[in-house]
């Protein structure tokens, strides 16, 4: 069992130990693909989605059955990105199960050969470098091709797959729809966190992957059980937590898994060996943390064109923001005119600095909203 200094774990998953709650969620997930389903998995950003599926990949229903790969497709910019990330963690992910594994990968990436090296210990890597120019229609073929013929079935979990829709090549929701279609032994998982592009996605009936997998939205975990398990983790060392600590930070950060986790880890930190974390801990933790984010922040308002800072800095204040191209929220804020604002949160959710639910706005990272109503 791996052990930790802080259990309140902020980056990537540990185990079981530090993961809080989510029980029902485990088993519908591990249910729906076990009985032949695809599954879109959606919720705002830092929910636990990626942690949720790590959570389920390490259960013996699957590990034990399948081949288990995740993506992260966040960063890639084209479909050529795509590729090679798929390749790329392929690899990685196989190598727990041997040279034998890897081996029927490798030799099955005839159009990456070129890009395979290896290092000291005999391990191939996937090395890409700006302006790699592959076949990839061939590769894809080839990356499917090997899935389809492995000796057991495979579950890929791709997260962001939104991102997709911003790839230059026009084809890639058809492409790669045509492709899983054509992989009716092996399950996957989409994973998104901007509701309405993955909505679109899967519901309307005008898109290639609608109707082509179940729908599951991760809701916050419950309080009840965040105040058990915090609590259990502080009495564990001789600390303790008041409830009222963490119904607080549960409240002001509406459940979102990351928040919750880095204050308390902090507020685990800041705890001394049997003594009590009460509310006047919050505060100064809460600082704390954003001020260690002080720099990025300046430099990511620095960047940005004074009329989309000017809309940032109004829909942070207002916390949820509505009709924001309404005279009285253009006065109210001393914006130039709602056609400047039109622009200009065009470029905000562009960016992502903002996000849009049921027609009201907020800041997409909680911390740089705070952080800019202190400062503006």
């Amino acid at each position: 069992m791996i052990k930790v200094e802080n259990p309140f774990v902020t980056v990537g998953y540990v185990s079981e130990k530090y993961f809080c709650d989510r029980e029902n969620e485990t088993k519908r997930l591990i249910k729906e693909v076990v009985n032949g389903n695809n599954l879109t998995l959606v919720s705002t950003r830092r929910m636990g989605k990626s942690g949720l599926i790590e959570h389920c990949f390490r259960q013996k229903e699957l590990k034990n059955d399948y081949y288990l790969f995740y993506i992260d497709i966040f960063a890639t910019k084209n479909l050529n990105d795509f590729v090679f990330q798929f390749g790329k963690n392929i690899i990685r992910q196989l190598k727990p199960f041997g040279k034998k594994a890897v081996d029927l990968f490798v030799n099955t990436l005839k159009s990456l050969k070129s890009d395979l090296t290896f290092d000291a210990m005999g391990n191939p890597i996937l090395s890409v470098g700006l302006g790699n120019s592959v076949n990839l229609n061939q590769s894809l073929d080839e990356i499917f091709e090997y899935i389809n013929k492995t000796d057991k079935p495979c579950i890929v979990a791709i997260d962001e797959f939104q991102q997709i829709l911003r790839y230059p090549e026009s084809n890639t929701e058809a492409l790669l729809r045509t492709y899983i279609q054509q992989s009716p032994l092996n399950r996957f998982i989409f994973s998104g966190s901007q509701r309405h592009l993955i909505g679109e996605m899967f519901i309307s009936p005008t898109r290639p992957f609608f109707a082509s997998s179940s729908m599951f939205h991760l809701e916050p975990i419950s309080l009840d059980k965040y105040i058990e398990f915090a609590q259990q983790h502080f009495s564990n060392v001789s600390k303790s937590i008041d409830k009222e600590v963490i119904s607080n930070i549960y409240q002001k950060y509406e459940g979102i898994t990351w928040y919750i986790q880095k204050i308390l880890n902090k507020l685990f930190d800041m705890t001394a060996i049997n003594e009590t974390c009460d509310i006047t801990y919050v505060e100064p933790a809460v600082k704390y943390i954003i001020d260690s984010f002080q720099y990025a922040y300046s430099e990511m308002v620095f960047l940005l064109p004074d009329k989309q800072l000017k809309l940032l800095i109004a829909i942070a204040k207002e916390g949820k923001a509505t009709a924001v191209t309404s005279s009285n929220f253009v006065k109210r804020h001393h914006l130039v005119s709602a056609s400047s604002v039109q622009a200009a949160l065009a470029g905000l959710l562009e960016k992502e600095f903002i996000t849009c639910e049921e027609n009201r706005y907020s800041v997409y990272n909680k911390f740089f909203g705070q952080w800019l109503i202190s400062n503006f």
